[in-house]
């Protein structure tokens, strides 16, 4: 059972969630209400806080409501990496040798990269152009904006990855573009992201509420909790078998940021259902569980797409197996029932790679437990 994705907010039950913000600077009031004409001269209260549709002053971080957030926030810089402290050396030398790994080994590599080089991107854009503006909660846009710069530094990881390969990066960049496995799944996210993006789009009505918290499910749960699982297996399984060991280690690292994300993410979901009840409607949930449905069939094409004969020990079936196990915890983290009766987990190993506890040359690589200003944690 993997372990290191469970993680909820204290005293929030199952989880917390996001919420919109309103414009930089002064907080607006939501559609249709009037805001008190001295509401902007008095000292934020606790209770007057949202993760959406708030209407206090954005800009004042403190008395925290969401100290959940904060703490994810000061986690996460706990946690701070850059990817040009991994040694390539090995890599270098194993994809050079015509015989250090097999044709199926490297199109896995190649078609790994290539979703992920552009994912990080996509994310980052969804945060930063999107997210971000509907967010009113003061203590999560810090965790934000924290988030958005460790997704630039996945997409540095990538680069670092391809430019130390010497692989053809009009190949692997492009990707998204010509194999149809990766488009699919880019073409899947796109529509939400362009909801939260629009800068049209405001949030303050039932309709336009639902959609921001449709897409925030999407965006945690199905993008950074479901899509990115086929390929960080895909890369530990390399690392498990010693080959490829700098890209294994960067995974680590990025797995531990994303795992971080995926939970964050579910508590601000959480949290909208807690503090707006009204969205939450069965034909709501209905919705979101045909998303899941639908993302683990397309993240099951990528799976066969990569690996059409098997490699490494694993082969697309397993994942199918996968995908539905993971697609169960995602819906019952944020209160959904599960959508694939029985489904288990074929890869164990996958808590143990993470939980590991590795003694390494610290002049060598860095080590996985490694962080500046304490240890190094998942939670």
């Amino acid at each position: 059972m993997l372990q290191f994705e469970e993680q909820t907010a204290p005293g929030a039950g199952p989880g917390l969630a996001l919420q919109p913000a309103a414009d930089a600077g002064r907080a607006s009031a939501p559609t249709g209400t009037a805001m008190p004409e001295d509401a902007r001269f008095r000292r934020i209260s606790v209770d007057d806080k949202r993760i959406i549709n708030g209407q206090t002053d954005v800009n004042q971080l403190v008395p925290f409501k969401y100290k959940w957030a904060w703490e994810k926030y000061l986690s996460a810089c706990a946690n701070h990496w850059m990817p040009q402290e991994i040694q390539m050396s090995r890599d270098i030398a194993l994809w050079k040798d015509p015989n250090g790994l097999s044709e199926d080994e490297r199109r896995l590599v190649k078609r790994n990269l290539g979703f992920f080089v552009t994912a990080d991107s996509l994310a980052a854009n969804n945060i930063v152009l999107g997210t971000y503006r509907h967010i009113t909660a003061p203590e999560c846009r810090q965790y934000l904006l924290r988030q958005a710069f460790e997704e630039a530094i996945h997409t540095h990881a990538y680069q670092y990855i391809v430019e130390s390969l010497g692989l053809d990066e009009g190949e692997v960049f492009n990707a998204y573009h010509e194999i149809a496995s990766i488009r699919d799944k880019d073409e899947f996210l796109i529509p939400f992201i362009d909801t939260l993006t629009d800068p049209a789009f405001k949030t303050g009505t039932p309709e336009n509420d639902q959609k921001l918290l449709k897409s925030l499910i999407v965006f945690a749960c199905i993008m950074e909790g479901l899509f990115f699982y086929v390929g960080f297996v895909q890369i530990l399984a390399l690392g498990r078998q010693n080959k490829m060991t700098g890209a294994a280690e960067q995974y680590q690292y990025i797995l531990r940021d994303e795992s971080m994300h995926c939970n964050f993410g579910i508590d601000v979901i959480n949290q909208i259902k807690m503090e707006n009840p009204h969205l939450w409607t069965s034909e709501f949930r209905e919705e979101i569980r045909g998303l899941m449905v639908k993302a683990v069939e397309l993240e099951y094409r990528y799976a066969e797409d990569t690996m059409p004969r098997g490699v490494l020990g694993l082969n697309a079936a397993m994942f199918k197996e996968y995908l539905r196990y993971i697609a169960n915890r995602r819906c019952q983290q944020i209160g959904l029932d599960p959508l694939f009766g029985g489904a288990a987990n074929p890869f164990p190993w996958m808590a143990e790679m993470i939980d590991l506890k590795k003694e390494k040359n610290f002049f060598e690589t860095r080590v996985t437990e490694y962080q500046t200003g304490g240890a190094l944690s998942w939670d």
